[in-house]
Parts: structure tokens; sequence; C-alpha cells
């Protein structure tokens, strides 16, 4: 098969080679996957780079955790008429040596989700890390129905999936963006309230639109908005972070603990097994339902690959594709 792989860490035009590799076998447990596209993170970026002195986990490395494609082997316990079904895969190359970026990838079988007619592969493959990590900002303390939602960064990958499964599961959501000319970028599907972190005063727009408080607080910039979040919380309020700028954030103690606010923090690859399975048939009935809008970027060949890795270390809007061929 064919497939891109790299055996040492480094820039991507330096690093990352195309070429034949061995099909994948599945073994007990397992499903082999023809990848159609596979799903760039910024992960996968920090992964290659060996960035915070992450080693690398094995020899040679198949990057990308993400991707959709359809079933053509099973291995022993898995029901083989699972064959020929088109599903998302998440997780492929977490704690694994074998992702996406490759004709064939062979995963445990529930890594790989069915995914429905009215859901195409190009959507599929922007599910899993992002769309976990969502979900998990938004749901990992119960529904939210009737609650207020901040989500920052609602253009972002993460932060526009979590806004739209909070509304999904019934609560109003507010959404931040770091500059002004960037409100209009926003569908009125994704949050019902946008703010401008450039604004005069973003703090009095947000209680404007929740005069009782925020309940739940999804987070990508921690140590950048931490006393932002502590102003427009209530009691009781969740801040679910899953990234910050600083790696030691300070924070206003004594006003977030008479607000009894609990700080979540994500990291998205060691979640509970049983919370990425929830996460995965959530997010595959949001998009079922027409309930998840994700823009993506016109899939590039495998032969791009370095390419495709640097649209995403630039930080391009959109999501950022291979067309596996």
């Amino acid at each position: 098969m064919r497939a891109a792989w790299y055996d040492r860490q480094g820039p991507a035009r330096e690093v990352l080679k195309v070429g034949a590799l061995p099909d994948p076998e599945p073994g007990p447990g397992e499903v082999r996957v023809r990848i159609r596209f596979s799903g760039i993170n910024p992960g996968d970026i920090k992964k290659r780079q060996g960035i915070e002195g992450a080693l690398m986990p094995f020899p040679r490395v198949v990057p990308h955790s993400d991707g959709s494609g359809v079933i053509d082997a099973t291995g022993a316990g898995v029901d083989p008429a699972r064959i020929g079904r088109r599903v998302w895969i998440y997780g492929a190359q977490s704690y694994r040596a074998f992702g996406t970026a490759a004709e064939h990838t062979v995963v445990p079988d529930e890594l790989a989700v069915d995914l429905p007619d009215e859901v195409s592969d190009e959507v599929g493959a922007c599910l899993g890390i992002p769309g976990i990590t969502a979900h998990r900002a938004v749901l990992a303390d119960g529904p939210v129905a009737g609650a207020t939602v901040l989500v920052h960064g609602v253009l972002g990958g993460v932060g526009s999936l979590a806004a739209q499964l909070a509304r999904w599961g019934g609560a109003t959501v507010i959404g931040t963006v770091r500059r002004s000319d960037e409100t209009a970028g926003v569908a009125a599907t994704v949050a019902d309230t946008v703010v401008a972190l450039d604004g005069t005063d973003p703090a009095a727009a947000m209680r404007a639109a929740a005069p009782g408080g925020i309940d739940r607080i999804v987070e990508v910039a921690f140590s950048d908005n931490v006393d932002l979040d502590a102003a427009v919380a209530r009691n009781g309020t969740v801040i679910a972070a899953y990234a910050t700028r600083a790696e030691r954030p300070s924070l206003p103690f004594w006003p977030m603990l008479f607000d009894n606010i609990t700080i979540r923090l994500l990291g998205s690859d060691d979640f509970p097994a049983a919370a990425k399975q929830a996460a995965a048939v959530d997010l595959t009935a949001a998009a079922r339902d027409a309930a998840l809008s994700i823009h993506v970027n016109k899939p590039l060949p495998l032969d791009s690959i370095a390419a495709a890795h640097d649209l995403v270390e630039a930080g391009t809007g959109g999501r950022v594709l291979l067309r596996i061929d």
C-alpha cells in the first residue's frame, strides 16, 4: 500500500516520506479500513515536531488519528458483516504507530464508527480528535439543556463543534472571537451571541446576553481568559479547558473560590474509553441530524502531506484533509 510516514522528528518537508509499506492485516478484535480521507490536527503536528520533549514513540510513525473510509477486512471476533461499512475513525495513532495517512489502517473494532448515509466521508474524517474533545468539554458533567455555555474560539475546530454540540444539546451559546472583524464569520447556527474579545467591554456584553451568569465555559486559552471567565461565571460554573498559552497560568483564586468554580482539564488522548465511545455516539447522531457544520478545505493528495502539515501549522482556516486515492 502507499503510505506517508516519518522515522525522525522535525520539519514536515524534511522528515515526511511517501512510499510503499506492506498491507496491514487485522488481528483479533480489529478491522482494516480502506482510507478515503485522513484528517490532520494540530496534535499530529506537535507529535511530528517533538514539541514539549515528546520523543519518537515508535521507530516509524504513519501519522494522523482521524479519518474515514470503508471496512474491507475483519479480525477474529469481529462480525464479518461489518465489511463494506462506511466508517469514521478516531484514535488510530493514539499510542499506536499506524495512523490514517495510508491507503489502509488497522484499528480496534470500536474505533471504527458506522457513518450514516446522510454524512459525507469528508465530515466523518473531521469528527475524531476535535469532536471528542468538544463533546467532553461540553457534556462531561451531564446534559446542558437550558444552560448557558460560553465557548471561546468559536471559529476553531474544537470551538465550533463544541458550540454546535451545546446547541444540539439544548443550551444557549455565547461564542467568542479574537477580533471584531471576525464576528461576521460565525454562522447563526453556531452561536446565539458572538462577542469579540477586542471589544470595549467583553464581560459586559456577556452579562447582557446571560444576566444570570455562565453555567459552563469551554476554554481554548485558559491563561489569557481566566480573569474574564471568573468575571462572568456564576456559582458552580465549570471551566473546561483544553489549551492554554502560558504553561503555568495564574488565576483570581478568591473570586473563583467563592463562586465554587470547577476547573476541568481535557487531554484528548487520555479520555476514558467509555467517554470516547459516548462521544462517538453523540457526534454521529448530531452529524446525522445535520446539526454539525464543518468548513473543510479542498482535500490534498497523499503526496502533498508536507504541504498539508504546513497549512495546519500556519493556522489556515478550515479543516485540512488528505484525499487517499
